[in-house]
């Protein structure tokens, strides 16, 4: 997290519980020594969810409970975001890396995992599907890296001047725009909770994805995945346009399905987390394997 100043974040008693009963675990990654930061809830078979950019583990904050109760969720920081260190090389690549060879060493090498992905998280489980044979099935959720057409709201606030002079009522009013302007629709889905999470990923974001998820590498990797795809976008979504994006990606992917949730932005399993979570459970239970088979 940014230091110099003392920043008290708003009251948010759900991140505060998740955090209290999340069994968090760290792997020290090859390439630095350093840690990288992991969240396990439940039991059953390994469901692993990737956030996005300027995000963390909390992304998931409205799903996890629900996906718990009939799997192992693992849910990282990844490398350069939350508690997680900072990759000694800020590709792509190197990221799929460091995510695989921690899951790898928590779970095992030849366990199949059902893998979701939101925005940037999404290219990274997309990499991770094309690397990893092990992975039963994939959901994507408003991924970033399609390479089409984007349809942004209006311009962000840059909020580090205001962080930096210790203005806080500004700083909090630059949280809000920017959350508005590209991660939810509807103004009652900016709750403190959303509020919170967001502006602590803000806080301890060190790996800017934009140029990342920008590209059109997306199709590539999906190239090298034969599995179970799901897509899902919110019907708001500022990222791409869902049915555009849809065609691109599916098709040269025959085994896919596509779904546009309505009254929704990008980030969808928490305006949308109901429907999101409806949407997987029938996911991971159609395509991933009981305990007991693994």
């Amino acid at each position: 997290m940014r230091s110099g100043l003392s920043y008290t974040p708003k009251n948010a008693p759900l991140v505060d519980e998740l955090e209290r009963l999340a069994d968090r675990h760290e792997v020290l990654l090859a390439d630095s020594g350093e840690p990288m930061a992991w969240r396990r809830w439940g039991q059953g078979a390994p469901v692993v969810l990737l956030h996005g950019g300027h995000g963390n583990w909390l992304h998931w904050a409205r799903n996890m409970e629900t996906l718990a109760k009939r799997y192992t969720v693992w849910m990282p920081d990844l490398p350069g975001y939350g508690d997680s260190s900072a990759p000694a090389d800020r590709t792509l690549e190197s990221m799929v890396a460091l995510v695989r060879e921690s899951l790898d060493r928590l779970v095992g090498p030849d366990t199949p995992v059902g893998l979701a992905g939101f925005s940037f998280g999404g290219q990274v489980a997309a990499g991770l599907a094309a690397e990893r044979a092990a992975v039963s099935c994939l959901a994507l959720l408003g991924p970033a890296g399609h390479g089409g057409e984007r349809r942004p709201k209006g311009e962000l606030c840059n909020w580090k001047p205001a962080f930096e002079r210790g203005d806080w009522l500004e700083f909090d009013d630059a949280m809000r725009h920017n959350l508005m302007m590209h991660m939810l629709h509807d103004p009652c889905s900016l709750d403190a909770t959303a509020l919170a999470i967001h502006t602590q990923a803000c806080l301890q974001t060190r790996f800017h994805s934009k140029r990342i998820s920008r590209s059109a590498e997306l199709r590539h990797l999906l190239d090298r995945y034969a599995g179970p795809l799901l897509l899902a976008w919110g019907e708001h979504n500022v990222t791409a346009c869902p049915h555009v994006a849809a065609s691109l990606l599916m098709q040269r992917h025959g085994h896919s399905k596509s779904v546009v949730i309505p009254r929704s932005g990008h980030w969808v399993q928490y305006e949308a987390a109901n429907e999101v979570n409806s949407l997987l459970l029938d996911w991971f239970d159609t395509y991933l394997p009981p305990l007991e088979e693994i």
